[in-house]
């Protein structure tokens, strides 16, 4: 008995800022996350893109991509893609691009994975806030060096 349908396995899943595909089909993924670093609180992100590949499978599919909250109950976004493995030795490519995400909080953020609602994978995405270092001249800032004597100032 040959099977229809066989659930597939997901080979990989990244986060990064844009993905784009070259004339042959290979991808290339730009700006590769694992951390995200902010300068301010609230903040928001103009796009970010979870990257996966499927294998293994037969039949049709939904996956599911959601951006999960410091809480681990707050579903920021949530993206649904169907696709189609005709072979288990083929794989399929899926982007999910989230636009204009507004981030109120520094926390460990989370990337669910879903494929017909059954939990793949769930990673960690850190958001740091980083503030930029002070301007010369402002409060905090450190005062310009020094010369040494007998030296003339620089030009």
């Amino acid at each position: 008995m040959n099977p229809t349908r066989i659930l597939p396995d997901l080979q990989a899943s990244i986060v990064c800022e844009e993905v784009r595909q070259e004339i042959n089909g290979n991808f290339i993924l730009i700006g590769v996350c694992g951390v995200i670093r902010v300068p301010q609180i609230p903040i928001v992100a103009f796009q970010m893109c979870v990257f996966n590949r499927w294998t293994a499978g037969l039949g049709q599919f939904q996956e599911a991509v959601r951006l999960v909250a410091p809480d681990q109950t707050t579903v920021l976004r949530e993206r649904q893609t169907h696709f189609h493995l005709q072979d288990p030795a083929h794989h399929a490519t899926n982007v999910t691009l989230f636009r204009q995400i507004e981030f109120k909080v520094a926390g460990i953020y989370y990337i669910e994975v879903l494929v017909e609602d059954v939990m793949k994978l769930r990673y960690p995405i850190p958001l740091i806030h980083i503030p930029p270092p002070p301007k010369p001249g402002q409060p905090g800032a450190e005062p310009p060096p020094e010369a040494e004597p007998g030296s003339s100032p620089p030009a």
